[in-house]
């Protein structure tokens, strides 16, 4: 009984992905206690990130002029943090997404190879086929020659 390869590779990507989370949220804990990631990786994509927001918000209500105030400190570090988080596991799973298409691209161009060294090595064995066949052919018009030129034998009564 045969049974098919176990699939190990995609076993490993939804185990990446799984624990990708807790990466995130380890390295979200870090951003909201370190003062340099607060103020320069979380921060500013978070006033970016509610900017955009709230005026796209105000523009479907048709509030057309309104400023925007940015978000209090505490809570850009935690729409930072968040958005980071985010970023970091859309990040994992997207490597794991190319990994895996590299994966089935490598298998279908390996399939594609073998398939095109069977179709070469068929063709090979057809020319060999129709030489051999056309020496036998060769051959039988050859012994049909043969008999043809041999004096007919008396008829006995």
């Amino acid at each position: 009984m045969v049974v098919g390869a176990f699939p190990i590779a995609k076993l490993l990507y939804l185990g990446v992905r799984q624990l990708s989370k807790p990466v995130a949220n380890r390295i979200k804990a870090g951003a909201r206690r370190s003062e340099f990631f607060k103020n320069y990786i979380c921060l500013p994509p978070a006033q970016a990130y509610h900017w955009i927001e709230m005026r796209t918000k105000m523009r479907i209500m048709g509030f057309r002029g309104s400023t925007i105030k940015p978000l209090n400190e505490e809570a850009a570090a935690e729409l930072g943090a968040e958005l980071l988080g985010e970023a970091i596991v859309f990040i994992i799973g997207g490597g794991c997404m190319v990994l895996e298409y590299s994966r089935q691209a490598t298998n279908s161009r390996r399939k594609e190879e073998e398939l095109a060294q069977t179709i070469n090595s068929l063709q090979t064995q057809l020319g060999e086929l129709a030489l051999a066949t056309e020496t036998l052919d060769a051959q039988i018009r050859e012994v049909n020659r043969l008999l043809l030129s041999l004096p007919a034998a008396p008829a006995s009564k």
